[in-house]
């Protein structure tokens, strides 16, 4: 609230009255506030606004004109309505409505004062309980607002729209539908009937002169559309029905809208059965069947589709078998929309199409499976579609057609039992043969569709079944002549499907040692193109591997000892291969895991084709190999380097989550004792030796496995790794990268609760191991820190004092991690003491043993942070401050404004130091103050803080949004001061008027703007992301928009036609089409073909002039810029500048004027030869080259001589400017003629300032 408040108060000098009026009645009610003594809190805002309001009407002072005081009233109402508590509204509903509910017919003719009584009683409703929805006050109330959703205003409709949706969505508890959906559904069904029985506006001009009653139709749609969800289901029948009768009226946008609506209620529909609108879904199907729109009419015709396909499906969830009955005839209405020239119809129709496909019921399968005629439904929509690929009619359509099979590829997966075959083997392996064909035809363009297609026939039918229909023909021994390879299969092969394990073991695991022994060959005859070719197949070979080992219900039998030791050996010694059969192991133990723990309900959602109980056996099996697994995996590991052990570390946390209580800590022990073993020589290592990689460095791998088993250990191993690592010889290692994980662990550790802590005498034995502590530990041992600070008991809080300069100073670290790390410990520190306790001050190390003890609080950890700022470096106070910031932006709200008063005030000080540290600290407390502390805090320290911060201009203009212009100007003083925040003021606007300009110009549309993004941390964005708004805002040039207007050109297909063989028009268009789209592709090597190449090599020859020739080639006249300073040498008309300053033009010699004729003579081929390139060339304008642009800023001076030879110079300058253009430079109009009597200076400024003379 205070934020909105905030942005009213500065417009009391406004010359807008509807600004002006609000801000004054709000720093009025606010001086009341002071003179009472009164809270600013959002009630007593309420209260004293409701009295003024009471006040204004009772003096019958409603005027509703710009500047009036009751729309001001309303105004702050709804603004502060919403933060107010629902009980104090519920108990002053009597007297808002009295005061506020005679007032609608007035507020009806002004739409500012109407939206606020709306945005007023959205705050009324949102708190009222199931008794007040009664009173007839309400009901009146309520009735005024649903009348106003077809308001002729935009604003107004929307703001009513919106109240009645939020109080449908949130009915009082425990309703579960609000009292007065019943009420609005009356209301949407009778102003349907009643416009629908009114006269339209009918013929060729109705969708662009809509009548009064369209027009209160569209606006009952676009309101009934978002609360569909919330009206009561027996109402929704009869609205359908009335929808129904709206497409027959003639009204495009009407039509579409009424569709769109119905959609909605389908979907409804089958997510909620209750609603009784399945009974009438078979009359609704005839309706919309009854009334196809025209194929032209391509808004109409998107909608129309979607509704058949959505009431289908809802009544497939009724009714199956009725619904069975009218699946053809509703396809074929469907489908004839397929070839529609617009391609939102055509994705619209194939949606629809997909949709239908789900509606195919066991029984149609199993009737389509035993009908051999091919007169069955599904047989003559599979004939259909394979018609449709080859036909030129739907030549546009193929990527809808494949999209279409792939649906029913996928509503076709029943099987009669466990290991018959699936209805999409049966019926579609034709249809998934001539689309593999397709896909390796030449010509053919949709190849991506094609492969999308396979890869959900990969997944129905499995790699088992498909490689039977398509074989693989990759090896050229066992390819039959003419046959083409299908590589293209293999990356499909990485997805889940249903071949068993024992499938990729039985297949591809002998063509991959085949297709190694040929790589192997091509690589010693010395063919590495080939030998490459092969590697990258095995690799796609064994990428499938993964695709297995989802649920695959043969586990046990497949994964032997041979095929594990064989996984193994890859692991070791086939870098290029780890990573696939590392992701294979991952998927094999997390897919059994997450079914044998999930819940009946996500067994339902998974749909996976292993039971539970084969599941658990699966994992029960794999639990017997974790013990192998892990020694294998803990070797791999600790071979790579740490780029690469991500992965690794996945599937060591995977394997290690099944494993038993005594494989887990067998495992533990054997990594603790390598850990050990290794340590004495860590020790010797210099701190910076792990920067290289951890390959070899056993000591640091050991502590990584550690951590990976960790959330796995037993307690008394938890306790005993804690214990290890808590020790000097650890954290106070010469090796960095033993210090960080020593301090990750415990961190880890004190996270999981597993260990018992005593954190007083841990933080104690922590503070003992600071002296050689690393600079890459420090971000650990910061987490650390924090996790144990939560746990200190409260009579343990004088151990935070000794904490403070470490994490203070922490937070200038250079690491930004370690700095987030830092404030993270200052803040549990706040929070600790914040939560109360005891400072024994006794017992802080520095202090009198006889000292009080002290209270904790948060202003007693403030003063002791506080300290910092009487430090010896300039480092630690600007720290100090860096840290005090952070706590005055988290506990802003609990610390009291006295002692928020005595920080600013210290902290001012420091902005005369001439340190740079220091002052920007302080820089960047003050913009945490002037954005987050209260304004009536920082007002009495705006004298100092205004002369102070002339150099920072994004402050200024922060301190102007909290608080006014004459405030801060008053506080100005000097005159530098004013003068600074009176430019602010002009940029400000300035940048508005320019903003103004810029929305008029380009009308209603909206360009994004470009908001600098937020740094993620509040305090982050506080500190830094408050840049000047206005650093752009005077800029002379302003770039044009990159963004611009594309029309929606129709992308259509066109006939390829090939010379060499004649075209069969009747079949097989697909290959014969091309997308005009595809046209302007870039080709491979289109950019080489600019350049020269070297006829011997080949090799391309990059000039570094290359550009410059060939922009002065393309036109000659675009080299003066560059040949202007040569010419003014050298030419007749060219001058020299004296040692005073003064111009000395050039003689006109004969040599000159020679060799001037000679450089400008130009052979008549050449020139055509230059035109003709001209013509070839791209008629878009070049960009000028860098540094090119600020040419035409050049200032020239001419001092002129006297009478004598002024014409005769004055006359040359102008032939020169004319001729060579003086970089882009224009000759503008004079202004007046020069005196010849006097030496007089001409001055040329370029592009659009005039010439003038001084």
């Amino acid at each position: 609230m205070e934020e909105a408040l905030g942005k009213i108060r500065p417009h009391t000098s406004s010359s807008l009255p509807h600004q002006k009026t609000p801000a004054n009645l709000l720093i009025a009610l606010e001086s009341t506030f002071k003179d009472q003594r009164t809270e600013a809190t959002p009630t007593a805002y309420f209260a004293a606004l409701l009295t003024t309001l009471d006040g204004t009407i009772q003096k019958k002072d409603i005027a509703l004109e710009d500047g009036a005081i009751l729309p001001a009233e309303l105004y702050l109402l709804a603004l502060v309505a919403p933060f107010v508590a629902a009980p104090v509204i519920r108990s002053n509903l009597n007297t808002l409505l009295s005061l506020t509910a005679p007032l609608f017919p007035a507020l009806n003719q002004h739409a500012p004062a109407l939206r606020s009584q709306l945005s007023l009683y959205h705050a009324i409703f949102q708190s009222l309980d199931r008794t007040q929805l009664d009173v007839q006050g309400v009901r009146q109330t309520f009735a005024s607002i649903l009348q106003l959703c077809i308001d002729p205003r935009p604003k107004v409709r929307r703001k009513a729209a919106d109240v009645i949706k939020d109080l449908l969505a949130n009915p009082p508890s425990p309703l579960i539908c609000h009292p007065y959906a019943e009420r609005v559904a009356e209301w949407v069904l009778n102003s349907l009937t009643e416009i629908n029985a009114g006269p339209f506006a009918k013929g060729k001009g109705a969708k662009h002169a809509p009548s009064p009653g369209a027009e209160a139709a569209i606006h009952v749609l676009a309101f009934l559309r978002p609360i569909v969800p919330y009206l009561p289901s027996e109402s929704l029948p009869p609205i359908t029905n009335i929808l129904l009768t709206l497409p027959r009226l003639g009204n495009t946008y009407l039509s579409q809208s009424a569709y769109s609506i119905m959609s909605d209620i389908f979907s409804a529909s089958v997510e909620d059965e209750s609603n009784n609108i399945g009974s009438q879904l078979s009359e609704v199907l005839k309706v919309v069947l009854s009334s196809p729109p025209s194929k032209s009419d391509f808004i109409l015709s998107a909608s129309w589709v979607q509704v058949l396909g959505g009431a289908l499906v809802a009544h497939n969830a009724v009714d199956s078998k009725a619904a069975s009955s009218e699946l053809n005839k509703v396809w074929k209405s469907v489908w004839n929309f397929l070839d529609s020239t617009d391609a939102s119809t055509r994705k619209a129709a194939a949606q629809s199409l997909a949709n239908i496909s789900s509606c195919f019921t066991p029984a149609l399968i199993a009737t389509a499976i035993a009908d051999k005629e091919g007169t069955s439904t599904i047989h003559k929509i599979i004939a259909q579609v394979t018609k449709a690929l080859d036909s030129l009619a739907y030549a546009r359509s193929i990527p809808e057609i494949l999209s279409i099979i792939s649906s029913l590829i996928t509503n076709l997966q029943h099987r009669t039992s466990k290991t018959s075959p699936t209805a999409a083997e049966i019926l579609l392996s034709p249809l998934i043969v001539r689309i593999a064909d397709l896909r390796i035809s030449k010509g053919f363009e949709y190849k991506e569709a094609a492969d999308a297609t396979l890869s959900v026939a990969m997944r129905v039918l499995g790699p088992a079944v498909l490689l039977e229909l398509l074989p693989l023909n990759l090896e050229p021994s066992s390819r039959a002549p003419g046959a083409e390879p299908r590589a293209f299969l293999l990356p499909l092969l990485a997805q889940p499907h249903s071949s068993p394990l024992s499938h990729f073991v039985s297949y591809f695991v002998p063509l991959s040692e085949r297709m190694f022994d040929l790589q192997q060959k091509a690589e010693t005859g010395g063919r590495q193109s080939e030998g490459k070719v092969w590697s990258v197949l095995v690799g796609q070979v064994w990428a499938g591997l993964a695709g297995y080992c989802t649920s695959t219900a043969d586990l046990k039998q497949s994964l032997g000892p041979e095929f594990s030791q064989l996984l193994s050996q890859l692991l070791y010694g086939v870098p290029d291969l780890r990573t696939s059969i590392l992701r294979a192991l991952k998927i094999m133990v997390d897919s059994n895991a997450a079914l044998a723990n999930a819940s009946e309900e996500e067994v339902a959602a998974l749909s996976s084709s292993l039971s539970q109980r084969e599941a658990q056996e699966n994992i029960n099996f794999l639990r017997t190999q974790v013990e192998s697994w892990l020694a294998v995996l803990f070797n791999v590991y600790g071979s790579v380097g740490r780029d690469s052990r991500g992965l690794i570390g996945d599937v060591i946390t995977s394997w290690a989550s099944i494993a038993g209580t005594q494989e887990t800590h067998s495992a533990f022990l054997k990594v603790v004792q390598l850990f050990k073993t290794n340590l004495p020589a860590a020790q010797k290592t210099p701190g910076n030796a792990s920067a290289n990689g951890d390959i070899g460095n056993m000591t640091t791998t050991s502590q990584d496995i550690l951590v990976l088993l960790l959330p796995n250990l037993s307690a008394a191993d938890s306790q005993a790794l804690f214990e290890l690592c808590l020790t000097p010889e650890v954290l106070s290692c010469r090796d960095n990268g033993v210090q960080k994980r020593g301090y990750k662990i415990l961190a880890k550790l004190v996270d999981s609760a597993k260990v018992t802590v005593d954190a007083e005498v841990i933080l104690r034995k922590l503070d003992d191991m600071t002296e050689g502590l690393t600079p890459a530990a420090k971000k650990d041992r910061f987490t650390l820190l924090a996790s144990l600070i939560g746990l200190l008991p409260s009579t343990s809080m004088h151990v935070i004092p000794s904490l403070i300069p470490e994490a203070v100073l922490g937070t200038k670290e250079p690491s930004e991690k370690a700095r987030t790390a830092a404030f993270d410990v200052i803040l549990a520190m706040g929070k600790k003491m914040s939560s109360g306790g005891v400072v024994k001050r006794s017992m802080v190390d520095g202090m009198e043993e006889d000292g009080a003890d002290a209270a904790a609080n948060i202003e007693e950890f403030m003063t002791m942070v506080a300290g910092g700022l009487a430090g010896a470096s300039p480092h630690m106070i600007s720290a100090t401050v860096t840290a005090i910031s952070r706590l005055v932006f988290e506990f802003k709200d609990t610390i009291s404004p006295n002692m928020l008063n005595e920080i600013l005030t210290t902290l001012l000080v420091f902005l005369s130091s001439a340190n740079r540290e220091i002052v920007k600290s302080i820089l960047g407390f003050v913009k945490l103050a002037v954005h987050t502390l209260p304004a009536d805090l920082v007002r009495p320290h705006l004298k100092e803080l205004v002369p102070a911060l002339l150099n920072c201009r994004h402050i200024f203009e922060r301190m102007l949004r909290r608080f006014s212009w004459e405030e801060v100007y008053s506080c100005a003083g000097e005159e530098e001061a004013a003068k600074v925040l009176i430019n602010i003021k002009k940029r400000k606007e300035r940048a508005k008027r320019k903003k103004a300009s810029k929305t008029e110009e380009e009308g209603e549309e909206e360009e994004p703007s470009h908001v600098k993004a937020a740094a993620g941390d509040a305090f982050e964005d506080v500190l830094y992301g408050s840049e000047s708004e206005l650093d752009d805002s005077d800029d002379e040039n302003e770039a044009p928009a990159a963004g611009s207007k594309h029309k929606n050109t129709a992308q259509g297909v066109r006939l390829r036609m090939d010379d060499d063989e004649p075209m069969d028009l009747l079949s097989g268009a697909a290959t014969r089409v091309t997308n005009a789209k595809s046209n302007r592709r870039r080709q491979p090597g289109q950019d080489a073909s600019h350049f020269k190449t070297d006829e011997e090599t080949g090799k391309m020859i990059i000039d570094a002039d290359s550009d410059a020739e060939e922009a002065a080639a393309q036109n000659p006249a675009l080299d003066v810029a560059g040949s202007a300073y040569r010419e003014s040498i050298t030419s007749v008309d060219g001058f020299t500048r004296g040692p005073n300053g003064k111009i000395k033009f050039n003689k006109d010699t004969k040599k000159r004027r020679r060799e001037e004729d000679a450089i400008q003579d130009v052979e008549m081929a050449d020139a055509e030869e230059l035109t003709s390139t001209k013509a070839k060339k791209s008629k878009k304008r070049d960009e000028p080259k860098f540094g090119h642009e600020f040419k035409a800023k050049v200032r020239v001076e001419v001092h002129f001589c006297p009478r004598a030879c002024f014409d005769f110079n004055f006359r040359k300058l102008v032939v020169m400017l004319k001729r060579e253009e003086l970089t882009h430079m224009h000759i503008c109009r004079f202004l007046k003629r020069p005196k010849a009597e006097d030496g007089v200076g001409l001055v040329l400024q370029a592009n659009d300032n005039y010439c003038c003379y001084s």
